[in-house]
């Protein structure tokens, strides 16, 4: 199978990051989640004092924590400063403050030259998911998915997903995921939206077998189509129209 790039986007909950975990095992590809670094970037402020609130001083010491990501879709550790984040990154603290800190231009563009780096490097082709990597970090991958669900399924989703007593109500998890979508799909600088030639799978009724198994189908179809064509134009572009997969 050709090397291929894949964006996998869309909101929290909706599957991404066990649906990219799975088909980069699947497909030998090498797992980038980009979700994590913005997290990692939020846990380092807040355990730096940084008031997460106050763009200006975010913005100032945005450079200043060495982000270190592993691309093994068996273990993919993040490191902040050479300290394992994997589970600090995780707590509701982190999650209310994410957006704010994701926001911040300076941010995003500190981590977004990351991801493209880390993207460039991965010779045998990689899954990167997160929010904008269709529509600004990786414009040009060879194939652009948006996954969807309802608030309901992503809420108990994301309840499982957050540690001890965070875990315990749904209700405020479903509140929290509607203002963060708000708050990263109104953002200025590049907000949560689908790509205009991405593939939507709506996973509300779909168990995680089911959308590994759809992604898996529109990678390898993209690889052939890459393949076929040998000049490395995206395969999500007038080749392939955008479509909608849902159960």
């Amino acid at each position: 199978m050709s090397a291929v790039i894949v964006a996998i986007d869309g909101p929290s909950g909706t599957g991404k990051s066990s649906t990219s975990k799975a088909v980069a095992t699947a497909l030998g590809l090498s797992y980038l989640d980009t979700g994590a670094q913005y997290r990692a970037v939020t846990w380092w402020m807040l355990t730096h004092g940084v008031p997460v609130d106050d763009p200006a001083k975010v913005a100032a010491a945005a450079a200043d924590p060495v982000i270190v990501s592993g691309t093994d879709p068996a273990a993919p550790a993040i490191s902040v400063d050479g300290t394992d984040a994997s589970g600090p990154i995780r707590t509701q603290e982190v999650t209310s403050a994410v957006s704010a800190v994701s926001a911040v231009p300076e941010v995003r563009a500190r981590i977004t030259e990351l991801q493209r780096s880390i993207a460039a490097e991965a010779a045998g082709g990689i899954v990167v998911e997160g929010r904008d990597i269709g529509t600004t970090v990786l414009p040009d991958a060879d194939l652009k998915i948006f996954l969807t669900a309802s608030p309901e399924a992503r809420a108990s989703r994301r309840s499982g997903e957050l540690k001890g007593k965070e875990a315990t109500d749904l209700s405020a998890t479903r509140e929290a995921l509607i203002k963060r979508d708000a708050a990263d799909s109104g953002r200025k600088t590049s907000p949560l939206k689908m790509a205009d030639d991405a593939v939507e799978v709506d996973t509300t009724r779909l168990t995680l077998d089911e959308v590994v198994e759809c992604v898996v189908t529109l990678v390898e179809k993209a690889a052939s189509a890459k393949s076929g064509r040998g000049d490395g134009r995206d395969a999500g572009s007038s080749d392939e129209k955008a479509g909608q997969i849902s159960k």
